[in-house]
Protein backbone atom coordinates (compact mmCIF):
# COMPACT_ATOMS: atom_id res chain seq x y z
CA UNK A 1 0.00 0.00 0.00
CA UNK A 2 1.57 3.23 -0.98
CA UNK A 3 1.18 6.48 0.69
CA UNK A 4 -0.58 9.90 0.06
CA UNK A 5 -0.24 13.10 0.72
CA UNK A 6 -3.34 15.15 1.79
CA UNK A 7 -4.19 19.11 1.27
CA UNK A 8 -2.59 19.60 4.71
CA UNK A 9 0.78 19.72 2.75
CA UNK A 10 2.31 23.19 2.47
CA UNK A 11 5.28 22.19 0.20
CA UNK A 12 7.96 22.08 2.39
CA UNK A 13 9.75 18.99 0.64
CA UNK A 14 10.85 17.48 3.61
CA UNK A 15 9.26 14.30 2.76
CA UNK A 16 10.88 14.50 -0.78
CA UNK A 17 14.22 14.93 0.68
CA UNK A 18 13.59 12.15 3.26
CA UNK A 19 12.28 9.69 0.16
CA UNK A 20 14.70 7.23 -0.70
CA UNK A 21 13.10 5.80 -3.83
CA UNK A 22 12.31 9.26 -5.09
CA UNK A 23 8.46 8.69 -5.25
CA UNK A 24 7.57 12.07 -4.38
CA UNK A 25 7.53 15.67 -6.59
CA UNK A 26 5.75 18.79 -6.62
CA UNK A 27 2.38 18.60 -8.19
CA UNK A 28 0.09 21.88 -8.78
CA UNK A 29 -1.40 22.07 -5.89
CA UNK A 30 0.76 19.86 -2.94
CA UNK A 31 3.63 17.66 -2.97
CA UNK A 32 2.48 14.25 -4.70
CA UNK A 33 3.48 10.41 -4.11
CA UNK A 34 3.84 8.22 -7.69
CA UNK A 35 2.28 5.01 -6.05
CA UNK A 36 4.26 3.09 -8.61
CA UNK A 37 7.58 3.93 -7.20
CA UNK A 38 6.59 3.98 -3.29
CA UNK A 39 8.50 1.62 -1.15
CA UNK A 40 5.69 1.93 1.65
CA UNK A 41 9.11 3.02 4.03
CA UNK A 42 7.14 5.66 5.76
CA UNK A 43 9.98 7.73 6.18
CA UNK A 44 8.00 10.80 4.61
CA UNK A 45 5.60 10.12 7.24
CA UNK A 46 8.34 10.69 9.46
CA UNK A 47 9.62 13.67 8.32
CA UNK A 48 6.44 15.56 7.63
CA UNK A 49 6.22 18.41 9.74
CA UNK A 50 2.39 18.57 9.46
CA UNK A 51 0.77 15.12 9.51
CA UNK A 52 0.03 15.55 5.88
CA UNK A 53 0.67 11.93 4.73
CA UNK A 54 -0.97 8.98 5.20
CA UNK A 55 -1.62 5.05 4.23
CA UNK A 56 -3.48 5.54 0.47
CA UNK A 57 -6.78 3.85 0.70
Amino acid sequence: MAYAINDSCISCGACADACPAGAISQGDAHFEINPDTCMDCGACCDSCPNDAIHPAD
